[in-house]
C-alpha cells in the first residue's frame, strides 16, 4: 500500500523543488496534475487517463512519478459515490505541498512565522525586537533538540557539533562553508532581501535562531557569533575557548543584506 509520507520531505528544499519542477516539465504529466487538483476529490487512474486521452497503464506511470515527487498522495479506496466489488482501486489526490524554487535559497515563511508568533506572544513590558529574538531562539532550540533526539550523538565536542550544525544549515539555505577547523561561515542569508530592509532586526533574529539551535543541540565548545560582512549571512559559527559562549545579544549588520551575485 502506498505511503502517505511525502518523499520530497527528506530532501533539501531547493533540491526537492528543482526535482519537482523537472517532473512537471512533461506537458501530459502537468495536465494530469491539474486535473487531479481540480477534481477536489480522490480520483482513479482510469479517470485521469480518460481526461488525458491516454491508456490507464501510461497514466499510472505518470501518476506514480507525481507521487514520488511529493505532488500527489496515493492510497487504495473507492472514489466518492462509487461502489465496487473486490479490491479497492488506487486513488490519487493532491499532497497539499507548495512548490517554490529560489536560488540561492530563501525562507521568508520562517521569518514571517517568527514575527507573527512574536506579535501574539509579546509579554508585558517586552519590546517587539526582544520578542522576535525570544521566539527565534525558541524555534531554533526546538530544531536543535529534534536533531539531537534523532541522531543521539552522545556528548558533543566542537568538531561533531560543527558537523551536525552544517547539516541543519544546509537544509535551511544558509550555504555553510568550513573556513577552518574552528569556523563555519554562512555564504547565504535565507532571509534576503528582507534583511536588506531591516538588517539589525533580521540579523538579530538569525543570531537568536542559530544560538537557540546550538542550545537545543547541546553543542559544546561552539557558538553563533555576529559577523556582518557584505555578501554573507551576518552570523557564523565558531569554536570557543574553554567551551563558553559570549552571550552577545545586539547585532549590527552593516552590509549584511547585500547579495554576492
Amino acid at each position: 500500500m502506498a505511503s502517505d509520507v511525502d518523499p520530497a520531505a527528506a530532501r533539501p528544499p531547493a533540491t526537492a523543488g528543482v526535482e519537482t519542477i523537472a517532473v512537471l516539465g512533461d506537458e501530459v504529466r502537468r495536465g494530469m496534475y491539474g486535473f487531479v487538483r481540480r477534481a477536489r476529490r480522490p480520483v482513479t487512474r482510469e479517470e485521469v487517463a480518460g481526461d488525458a486521452g491516454i491508456s490507464a497503464k501510461l497514466a499510472a506511470f505518470h501518476l506514480d512519478k507525481l507521487v514520488a515527487a511529493g505532488l500527489l498522495r496515493a492510497r487504495y479506496d473507492n472514489p466518492a459515490g462509487v461502489r465496487r466489488v473486490g479490491r479497492k482501486p488506487k486513488v490519487y489526490e493532491p499532497a497539499g505541498r507548495d512548490v517554490r524554487i529560489s536560488i540561492p535559497e530563501r525562507h521568508p515563511d520562517l521569518l514571517a512565522e517568527i514575527l507573527i508568533d512574536a506579535m501574539v506572544t509579546t509579554e508585558p513590558g517586552e519590546d517587539p525586537r526582544s520578542a522576535a529574538r525570544r521566539v527565534a531562539h525558541g524555534r531554533g532550540e526546538e530544531l536543535g533538540a529534534e536533531l539531537r533526539a534523532r541522531t543521539r550523538p552522545g556528548r558533543l565536542g566542537p568538531e561533531r557539533s560543527l558537523t551536525l550544525s552544517r547539516t541543519m544549515l544546509e537544509q535551511h539555505g544558509f550555504e555553510p562553508q568550513r573556513q577552518a577547523a574552528t569556523e563555519l561561515r554562512l555564504l547565504n542569508c535565507p532571509f534576503h532581501p528582507l534583511a536588506a530592509r531591516s538588517p539589525e532586526l533580521v540579523c538579530g533574529i538569525s543570531h537568536a535562531f542559530l544560538d537557540g539551535f546550538l542550545t537545543g543541540l547541546q553543542a559544546a565548545g561552539i557558538e553563533a557569533v555576529p559577523s556582518p560582512r557584505p555578501g554573507y549571512c551576518c552570523v557564523e559559527l565558531r569554536t570557543t575557548r574553554g567551551g563558553t559562549s559570549s552571550g552577545e545579544e545586539d547585532v549590527t549588520c552593516r552590509g549584511a543584506g547585500r547579495d554576492r551575485s
